[in-house]
């Protein structure tokens, strides 16, 4: 009997940028008398049917994107005799899909670190339950990766997870329903521990897989004091020190050390933080943005964001204080108008930012979006391909409609023609080497040029393409861009590198003595 553990992908690169980290976790939980678990990511290559043998455990972990393919891999799976369970986010919503439709024995609901190991356990014996309820466990209950299992020449960036949660509460995303809008985080000793060990193996690019990086804002701050609330207060404080305790630990790294992570754009009003970022080689940030027009933030729940001008001057302070942007925009607002996506265009390059990525309004489960447009479509009910257009995932990919709400002025069409056409203007080959010009070393500026294609392919694409003969032509592209792309991203192993050490009272003492000195 062997453990499976599958991340599903209708397209294989043959490279991928970022490590999936839920596969690292569950071979972490996984115990040791199961041997290693086989892991498959499909994003690098499709799984192979004759690896799975009756009486082997396959571990499926799906979101929304890739559900429909996760389905078709449990009931192959099933069919050749293994015990199927799924988790991840999409499972977690919608337990009896993955029994009906994927072939689940089981399905883990919520966090799979601790509970993982009981569904082993029960499909060893043969009685798995049909729903394990792994909730939201406890920060010091988050399990590290095992990154001695992964093929180090596969990936770009490693990944590594300091918080789950968001305090926010924006319409389009499930985090805060789904993990919870208390932040959960994780000491810096357990993370610069995982990190040690990656830098060791030769990444010195990783990614902070984090809901919010940015917890607690200066804001909140503000509020609990105003209020009165010392619980609160001593509560967020907390969270703040520990942040700082995280990144002055980063900072002790080799200086060619690089980290990536996700924040809101409220980041931009803290100084000491986003100093402490840099300080921390925290490079770069995902930043949604979303809309660039105060209606348009009204549109998703996000007026705590700027507009216009205020905007790109908000956003110019990340790259003053050495973060860069990966700005994040949603096109088919309903209040969008067709100048809104030149303005738009526009905003990010006089934002200056690195990267922007330009999607469609998509209601995704477990967002205040989805139950709204969920709603609405029970009054008049569309099906494509005979299922339900509330169950978009399940549609076969080549017949998804592009754009699921009705706007008032402009058909599906044309939005994704003009998304299309940001998408070329900003990844045209022109702007990315004007945008690489903040980069010194030749070698570096080529590897932002490579990045920035692989992701114009992989995302664009094979998103919100037209067909899928040129998804399979982006694909193509992106595996030949990516394995240059992958060299250049490596780094030699650092076997002997030590552990930078935590805070405390008497080693602050020594380092002011030895500086005196």
């Amino acid at each position: 009997m062997r453990v499976h553990l599958i991340n599903p992908s209708e397209v294989s690169f043959g490279t991928a940028v970022i490590t999936p980290r839920w596969l690292y976790v569950l071979a972490a939980a996984t115990p040791a008398s199961f041997g290693d678990p086989c892991l498959v990511d499909e994003t690098l290559e499709a799984v192979d049917p004759d690896q799975i043998q009756a009486g082997d455990i396959v571990g499926i972990g799906i979101h929304t994107a890739n559900a429909l393919r996760g389905y078709k891999i449990g009931k192959l799976a099933r069919e050749r005799g293994a015990h199927v369970v799924f988790g991840g986010i999409h499972a977690t919503l919608y337990p009896n899909e993955a029994h009906e439709l994927g072939g689940a024995h089981a399905v883990v609901k919520g966090d799979g670190d601790v509970v993982w190991s009981r569904a082993l356990a029960d499909c060893a014996r043969g009685a798995p339950l049909p729903i394990y309820e792994g909730g939201r466990i406890e920060a010091d209950m988050f399990l590290p990766a095992r990154w001695d299992l992964v093929p180090r020449k596969s990936y770009m960036w490693a990944s590594v997870q300091t918080v789950r949660g968001c305090p926010k509460h924006c319409s389009f995303c499930s985090v805060w329903r789904t993990d919870g809008q208390r932040p959960r985080q994780r000491s810096s000793d357990v993370v610069i521990e995982e990190i040690v060990q990656l830098r060791r193996l030769g990444f010195r690019f990783i990614a902070l897989a984090d809901d919010n990086f940015y917890p607690v804002t200066l804001t909140d701050l503000r509020l609990a004091e105003e209020q009165h609330n010392t619980h609160r207060l001593n509560e967020l404080k907390t969270i703040r020190t520990e942040r700082f305790e995280l990144m002055r630990r980063l900072a002790q790294l080799p200086p060619d050390t690089i980290f990536f992570t996700q924040i809101t754009m409220e980041a931009a009003e803290d100084a000491e933080f986003l100093d402490a970022m840099q300080a921390a080689h925290i490079k770069g940030a995902l930043v949604g943005v979303e809309a660039v027009t105060p209606a348009g933030l009204k549109d998703v729940y996000k007026e705590f964001n700027c507009a216009g001008d205020d905007l790109v001057k908000q956003l110019r302070t990340f790259r003053q204080h050495g973060v860069y942007i990966l700005g994040s925009f949603i096109f088919g607002l309903p209040s969008d108008r067709p100048e809104t996506f030149d303005a738009t265009a526009l905003a990010a390059v006089q934002a200056e930012m690195a990267f922007a990525q330009f999607v469609t309004l998509t209601p995704y489960p477990g967002t205040v979006d989805f139950i709204r447009w969920e709603k609405q479509m029970e009054a008049a009910p569309v099906m494509v391909a005979g299922i339900p257009i509330t169950r978009r995932w399940l549609i076969p990919q080549a017949l998804r409609p592009k754009l699921y709400w009705p706007h008032p002025t402009m058909s599906a069409e044309e939005i994704r023609q003009r998304t299309q056409s940001v998408w070329d203007t900003f990844y045209g080959l022109k702007s990315i080497w004007m945008r690489s010009r903040f980069i010194k070393s030749m070698r570096a500026r080529l590897a932002f040029v490579l990045i920035s294609k692989i992701y114009r392919q992989m995302y664009a694409d094979t998103g919100i393409a037209t067909d899928s003969a040129r998804v399979s032509r982006s694909a193509q592209w992106a595996r030949w861009l990516a394995k240059p792309c992958q060299r250049l991203f490596a780094a030699s192993p650092m076997p002997d590198l030590q552990i930078p050490g935590a805070w405390s009272p008497s080693a602050a003492m020594e380092q002011s003595t030895s500086a005196s000195d």
